[in-house]
């Protein structure tokens, strides 16, 4: 099994499926440049220090909302759909995996009691956000 795994649509990368058995050694940015949301590792050696920093206000125009979902117990399925509402792909998550979801749309059903952590773009509007299909 490889520690990224992209499943695709046509040209289209839907999602990132990031390992729990993912360790770089050097910084490693899963997303390309371009794509409206950005992930990777982050690799400092000890005793090096990020230096105290803001991050200026600046003004973005984003389509959509991507996802990160990190299993933190737990074991489940994630189904992924193209824009036509196709299953692409059915991928098996476990603790500590990764999985950042960027296009198309996506289910889970959960094998086992199961925590995600959850990140994404806000602000949260609601459930009229969804479309359940």
């Amino acid at each position: 099994m490889l520690p990224i795994e992209y499943i695709r649509w046509k040209d289209k990368v839907l999602a990132y499926i990031i390992r729990a058995e993912m360790h770089p050694e050097k910084t490693t940015f899963i997303t390309p440049p371009d794509l409206n949301f950005q992930a990777g590792f982050v690799v400092y050696p000890a005793g090096t220090e990020i230096k105290r920093h803001i991050h200026r206000s600046l003004e973005r125009q984003i389509v959509g909302t991507s996802e990160v979902l990190l299993i933190r117990k737990g074991n489940c399925i994630i189904d992924i759909y193209n824009d036509d509402r196709e299953k692409v792909a059915s991928v098996e998550l476990r603790t500590g995996d990764v999985v950042l979801v960027v296009g198309g749309a996506h289910g889970f059903s959960m094998l086992e009691d199961t925590v995600f952590f959850e990140i994404k773009q806000g602000p949260y509007l609601g459930i009229d956000e969804k479309e359940h299909f």
